[in-house]
């Protein structure tokens, strides 16, 4: 049976991330985008269904790069609310190695049905939590990826340096080297998919400086150069960081990360802000990528990411949410906003347009992840949309549509496609109760806060 062409017709407004005319709309077949229709253009041969977008601003599926989803658990926790990252992480590394299996599929569920709602498609986690009956923490969050028809990047997080070796998590939460590795290539080898398409993509992620050993570094680029997977890990969020980097390995952040082979284009990182114009023009000789979380480094005081330095040096930059306690939310949509606001900031109101950091949310982050196959419109792209109504009160008197999806603050997609398929229709997730779901999530946060 032929596969049903579907044309997306006449958008009241849409952004392409490329320089391609689009306002006729997309025609989709077969899951991948098959005609891109300039102004007054109609599709080649019939289609067996319209989609009447007059009323719609349309994206490519927006694409989140850096995230840990067990935290929507512990958001807008009193402890930590008003804490910089170091004291941040300490108070709370002790409530989260209390997490189970079922907390951690309630926290996956809820932070991609939050994603998908803002226009997500793609999301990447950053898991490294797996405390005694946590071990299959990844083969969990699978599953209700599948559930819920998303693309996600899973990284086998790891952190084996405890505080009893000089590091900052408690040694309940660590691993052996060998666990962390035998893990890490039985999860490639099980899930890991390849080419144009990929619903599930593994990549290796140690946590950072100061949870990890350089043996382990070392050892997981040596794997993933094996197996042919991405590397991440968190660098230069904070200058306590940079302080702990000198002090243990007589290194900054970057010439570490150098001698333990993750310099290249394998390679994205989360936050990236304390960087020197050296250490920027490395990173951009070598094509490693930054995972710009702005939401995150407000709360916590972190610093600004130099993205402009970063893209010019070579530097692939995208967005990230990063974690639902340190954020809290878990909204691409939002923070891209976020990032238009923040960068303004740094750079001024005319370097950072609504157009450049819809392209860093869509096609930059698509590069982080080694996607060419998604975060742009074009013919042979999977047909991976997110779709807005500027029909509410916040949006009443704006004039362009694309600006006013930043400016006045959307929040929520009227409609989201992966691969073809409607996900969000009318604004809630296909097949999902969000009640239940939200009473289920709530009771677990609870429990775990206060066992």
């Amino acid at each position: 049976m032929p596969a049903t062409r579907i044309w997306l017709k006449n958008p009241l407004a849409i952004f392409t991330a490329n320089a391609l005319d689009a306002r006729g709309g997309l025609v989709i077949e077969g899951g991948v985008i098959t005609e891109v229709l300039a102004a007054g253009q109609a599709p080649a041969q019939p289609c067996a269904q319209v989609f009447d977008a007059r009323e719609h601003v349309i994206l490519p599926g927006l694409i989140n790069t850096h995230h840990h989803f067990y935290q929507t658990l512990t958001r807008a926790w009193a402890p930590v609310v008003n804490q910089p990252l170091f004291p941040w992480l300490k108070t709370l590394y002790p409530v989260w190695a209390r997490l189970t299996p079922e907390k951690l599929a309630l926290a996956t569920k809820v932070a991609l049905a939050e994603l998908l709602l803002s226009g997500c498609t793609t999301a990447a986690d950053h898991h490294y939590l797996f405390p005694d009956g946590l071990e299959n923490a990844i083969d969990v969050q699978v599953q209700t990826v599948r559930e819920l028809g998303m693309r996600a990047m899973l990284t086998r997080g790891s952190m084996s340096l405890g505080e009893a070796d000089g590091g900052l998590p408690p040694q309940q939460t660590v691993q052996q080297g060998e666990v962390i590795l035998a893990d890490s290539q039985r999860l490639i080898e099980t899930y890991h998919e390849r080419g144009a398409g990929a619903h599930i993509q593994i990549a290796l992620a140690p946590c950072s400086p100061f949870s990890v050993t350089p043996e382990i570094m070392r050892a997981s680029a040596d794997l993933a150069v094996a197996h042919d997977v991405r590397l991440h890990t968190h660098l230069a969020e904070t200058l306590d960081e940079e302080d702990f980097c000198l002090q243990r390995f007589g290194l900054r952040t970057v010439d570490y990360l150098d001698s333990v082979g993750w310099l290249g284009p394998r390679t994205w990182l989360a936050h990236g802000i304390h960087f020197n114009p050296d250490e920027i023009a490395r990173l951009g000789q070598a094509g490693t990528g930054i995972c710009h979380c702005p939401s995150s480094n407000m709360r916590l005081a972190s610093g600004i990411c130099p993205t402009l330095e970063l893209i010019e040096a070579g530097a692939p930059v995208g967005l990230g949410v990063d974690g639902s306690a340190s954020n809290d939310a878990s909204n691409m949509i939002l923070e891209t906003r976020q990032a238009l606001y923040l960068q303004r900031l740094k750079y001024g109101a005319q370097a950072i347009t609504p157009e450049l950091v819809l392209g860093w949310a869509t096609q930059g982050s698509a590069k982080l992840l080694g996607r060419s196959d998604i975060g742009e419109l074009a013919v042979g792209k999977q047909a991976d949309l997110a779709l807005f109504k500027l029909d509410e009160l916040r949006f009443s008197g704006s004039h362009d549509p694309i600006s006013a999806l930043l400016l006045c603050g959307a929040d929520r997609a009227d409609r989201v496609m992966i691969g073809g398929q409607w996900r969000v229709i009318d604004g809630q997730v296909e097949g999902l109760d969000l009640k239940g779901l939200i009473a289920d999530h709530r009771q677990a946060a609870s429990q775990l806060i206060n066992a």
